[in-house]
């Protein structure tokens, strides 16, 4: 009886031992990547949708190698954009805050003065910091000039209105023109989105995007003990938007590669080669970060920066872009805001992991101060997600509520709470609004409408969206 006793005192002890150490080891590993400034790579994609990728049930469109990063690291199932467009969303990530609190809520305004951007977070934290790619949030001579908001080095397109021909006449490096080989018409159209400017490539050489990548490998080169921040917004896989001047259709890519032989319509080859040559470049990326002994203290991230679109010849339904989800680029349903989001960092993200944390753009700005271990700026609305990518659930912090908006002839409101969230549609012209309430945890296709049954839930969600009518 004694030695029974003695025995479940030990196995009991051995268990508690356990226990305690597995916790331990937890906080342990919070604590020692706190502060701890890892280099910090954020890859993003254009308009790629929620089901493009492999991992996230794409059975046509070849990504080995983010699907590869998905399998070293961490799928997040539920992480949000900024907006459910370009400008407004990039600018959510750098500033961290949702679209109610940020000062761009359109296409063409460039970050304010006084907006404090994650580049200027951890530059004071003693990081090197480079945007390569689609800045899209000002121009040179403008408040939102990337070097002056925390970029030690700039490349790529500065602004909204050229940054969708694939093959431009020239890309910026620091403020200056660098001319490429490519030819372009300009025509001035009333009726353009951008200010009537029009450009497109009528002599295709360099591609924009490859370069992109070339400098990133250079950068990467060049980088030494000091910790790093390399931003990479590709512009694969958005639409030309010019090529109606040369009647043409918008899916811009050099070669069809392993699509050339499918039998679909030229416009889906080209998108499709778009999406496997942006997983070329991530194949590239990680490539180099093991030749050059980064690769164990890199965080690597790669997402989108809003839903798919449905342009220049692409279609949703043809490769289901958006998954199970409704809506795309411009919606507030889930199809425009949800978004593919993988993390990798050896040794401290588990591999082959997947996370039903709700997380958000503008939650990259908290995480990255935590990260570098500086003070988070208080006009962040963001919460560190952390706690999620070393598997430290306990340690993470919710939101209260989620809130997006996006004008066009309808202004579109909506808020998320736990697993409700509200969308309003108010037409302009007639001043009319449609109502709509889903259970996001029960209904992810958003095809339920409960709010006639629920009416104090949607009137919890509409005072989350009145707090920012006047904004």
């Amino acid at each position: 009886m004694r030695i029974n006793t003695i025995n479940k005192i030990f196995y009991l002890s051995v268990i508690l031992l356990f226990f305690f150490s597995s916790c331990v080891e937890k906080q342990t590993l919070y604590e020692e990547v706190k502060g701890s400034k890892p280099n910090i790579i954020y890859i993003m994609a254009d308009d790629l949708g929620y089901g493009d990728l492999g991992c996230y049930g794409q059975d046509s469109i070849e990504t080995p190698n983010i699907d590869k990063l998905a399998s070293e690291g961490l799928l997040f199932t539920q992480h949000y954009a900024g907006s459910t467009v370009c400008a407004p969303s990039r600018n959510s990530l750098m500033t961290g805050q949702h679209i109610g609190n940020t000062t761009i809520k359109s296409m063409e305004k460039p970050i304010k003065k006084n907006d404090i951007t994650v580049a200027e977070v951890l530059k004071s934290a003693g990081y090197s910091t480079a945007i390569i790619g689609k800045w899209g949030l000002g121009n040179v001579g403008t408040t939102g000039y990337a070097n002056d908001k925390g970029f030690d080095y700039s490349f790529g397109y500065y602004d909204q209105i050229r940054a969708h021909n694939y093959y431009p006449d020239y890309l910026m490096e620091n403020g200056k023109k660098i001319s490429l080989k490519n030819e372009v018409i300009y025509i001035k159209d009333s009726t353009h989105y951008a200010v009537g400017i029009g450009n497109a490539a009528t002599k295709k050489i360099e591609y924009s995007n490859d370069i992109f990548t070339d400098k990133a490998l250079t950068y990467l080169d060049e980088q030494g003990s000091k910790p790093f921040f390399l931003y990479l917004p590709y512009t694969i896989p958005h639409g030309d938007n010019e090529s109606w001047l040369i009647k043409q259709h918008g899916m811009e890519v050099p070669d069809l590669g392993d699509y050339a032989d499918k039998n679909w319509p030229e416009a889906k080859k080209a998108g499709a080669a778009m999406i496997s040559r942006l997983d070329s470049y991530v194949g590239q990326i990680m490539t180099k970060l093991k030749d050059k002994g980064l690769d164990e203290n890199t965080l690597v991230i790669f997402t989108s920066d809003n839903g798919p679109h449905q342009e220049g010849g692409w279609k949703l339904s043809f490769f289901n872009s958006n998954g199970v989800l409704k809506g795309m680029k411009r919606d507030l349903y889930e199809g425009g805001i949800r978004i593919p989001f993988i993390a990798r960092w050896p040794n401290k993200i588990k591999q082959n992991t997947t996370t039903n944390t709700v997380a958000t753009f503008w939650d990259f700005m908290a995480t990255a101060s935590e990260l570098a271990g500086v003070p988070l700026p208080s006009s962040s609305d963001g919460i560190s997600y952390l706690p999620t990518l070393i598997a430290d659930n306990k340690a993470q912090k919710k939101h209260d509520y989620l809130y997006w908006e996006f004008d066009t002839n309808l202004k579109r409101r909506a808020a998320r709470k736990g697993s409700y969230k509200l969308i309003t549609i108010t037409d302009k012209k007639t001043d009319s609004t449609t109502i709509e309430l889903f259970n996001i945890d029960k209904d992810i296709t958003e095809s339920k409408n409960i709010a006639a049954d629920h009416p104090d839930i949607v009137k919890d969600l509409q005072s989350v969206i009145n707090q920012f009518k006047k904004n």
